[in-house]
């Protein structure tokens, strides 16, 4: 890691598959070097489009959200205005576990509601940098699978809640990076 970078690991919680034809309903993100630093927004569903399945994992009601969650447009601007706060002259890197799901729709809703992306065009997948180290398989790259020294402490595991899964994503990916001596050597 680099002190010209700062890593920022962020979730999302979809009403679908993909960005556009369904609807980021929320989204956390936490830097990695420093945890207490946190984002959090509920979103009003841009369609009514859903997979019933993602709603159940989720937990979130469409309808609730429509009164009650942030209009796109704002929540976009507050998430830059807090990444461009928290980075102060750094370049924001964006990290997630399986970051291709997430990143679609952050990429996605930021250049349709701001205009502009502050992540740039990648995202630093987890799981790929984890198996770059290893040499494992992705199956194995699964958070059920990872070693037991890697998972964080913490009491709330991955449960479908964006901010919840940051934070323990966050925890995880600066155990793969103190740990990667070991790691590389498997």
């Amino acid at each position: 890691m680099s002190d010209s970078e700062l890593y920022f690991s962020v979730d999302i919680e979809a009403s679908g598959p993909m960005p556009g034809e369904y609807s980021m309903l929320s989204l956390g993100a936490c830097r990695v070097d420093a945890l207490e630093h946190t984002f959090y927004a509920e979103l009003r569903p841009i369609s009514d489009r859903f997979v019933p399945a993602a709603l159940e994992v989720s937990g979130f009601d469409l309808h609730w959200l429509m009164n009650e969650g942030q209009e796109p447009p704002a929540a976009m601007q507050s998430f830059q205005k807090w990444i461009m706060k928290e980075t102060q002259g750094q370049t924001p890197v964006f990290a997630g576990f399986n970051a291709s799901f997430d990143w679609s729709f952050v990429n996605w809703y930021f250049h349709k509601f701001v205009g502009t992306n502050p992540f740039g065009v990648a995202a630093l997948d987890i799981k790929a940098y984890y198996m770059g180290l290893t040499g494992c398989s992705w199956d194995e790259t699964r958070s059920s699978k990872l070693p037991e020294s890697l998972k964080p402490k913490r009491a709330e595991e991955m449960k479908h809640n964006a901010l919840s899964d940051a934070l323990y994503q966050a925890e995880m990916f600066r155990r793969i990076i103190e740990s990667r001596p070991e790691l590389s050597r498997r």
